[in-house]
């Protein structure tokens, strides 16, 4: 055999070692189950967005007690949701 097919061989060998780990790595986390919700009172994760239908000011809301926060006042006005692009 020549170098050639020698580098070419175990280049190809590299390269199906790190597919079928990166593969097998996908596979385990989509079998993994989520982590319990944090107890009461503690803060959440959220991404929700709030502009003011008054003057428009808009508003990221990134933590908050539960899921589904209640919208902030801005105004003395409740402020709208603002629905992801998504």
């Amino acid at each position: 055999m020549d170098l050639a097919r020698i580098i070419w061989l175990s280049g190809a060998a590299l390269l199906f070692l790190f597919l079928w780990r990166v593969g097998v790595g996908m596979l385990r986390s989509m079998t993994t189950p989520l982590p319990p919700p944090p107890p009461e009172g503690e803060l959440r994760k959220v991404n929700v967005k709030y502009r003011c239908s008054v003057c428009g000011l808009e508003i990221k809301m990134m933590l908050a007690p539960e899921e589904d926060p209640d919208p902030p006042r801005h105004c003395l006005e409740d402020m709208d949701l603002v629905a992801p692009v998504e």
